[in-house]
């Protein structure tokens, strides 16, 4: 797998998160981020249930750019 780095979060300064990646074989977005909170976590297994090896994460609204550019870059390539 060769993930393309997208970017990371412009006010996270040297501490990495979140970030976004594309995986260049299947265009799958990958995104790294804040583990959900139990009351976030406990929200939305309401609706959807969340397997053992899956996880609910959390992406600031400042990433928005990225995450267009993320899905252009899946799009486009």
């Amino acid at each position: 797998m060769a993930l393309r780095f997208v970017g990371k979060d412009p006010e996270s300064g040297d501490h990495g998160s979140a970030a976004a990646w594309v995986d260049q074989e299947t265009k799958d977005l990958v995104f790294q981020g804040w583990k959900a909170d139990e009351r976030i976590t406990d929200e939305s297994s309401k609706d959807v249930p969340i397997p053992e090896h899956e996880a609910v994460i959390r992406v600031p609204k400042r990433m928005i750019p990225l995450l267009r550019e993320a899905l252009d870059v899946a799009e486009l390539d």
